[in-house]
């Protein structure tokens, strides 16, 4: 994702989900080069996950699931968390995936993946 402008990777993203039969969808546009990118899976009703570009100033890319430690969190929660960083962050986009597995069809590592299906 570092060396993509952000438009293209989340082309990518959007493409794979709905390969897989998911709904995805740009809630919010950021920067078009640069921005962050938060990704909502919402996988049934009410209960979503949130990831979100992990710390990593010498690596990859990696994502890590949010909120630590809340194996399904309320869907309200984590729109709630997707407004206080859009507070901080005019740059930031974010991708709505709605599937029925859970999927977040990132290809990067996310950190506290809890499955096979989520490394």
């Amino acid at each position: 994702m570092r060396d993509l402008p952000v438009h293209l990777w989340v082309g990518a993203l959007l493409r794979r989900a709905h390969a897989g039969g998911a709904f995805a969808t740009v809630v919010h546009r950021g920067d078009e080069e640069r921005g962050d990118v938060v990704v909502k899976v919402s996988h049934e009703r009410g209960k979503a996950q949130l990831y979100a570009p992990a710390f990593n100033p010498e690596g990859p890319t990696e994502f890590e699931r949010l909120p630590e430690g809340v194996e399904d969190p309320d869907e309200a929660e984590v729109d709630a968390a997707i407004a206080r960083r859009r507070e901080f962050d005019r740059d930031l986009w974010v991708i709505e995936i709605e599937d029925r597995e859970g999927r977040h069809f990132l290809t990067e590592r996310v950190r506290g993946a809890t499955s096979i299906g989520e490394i």
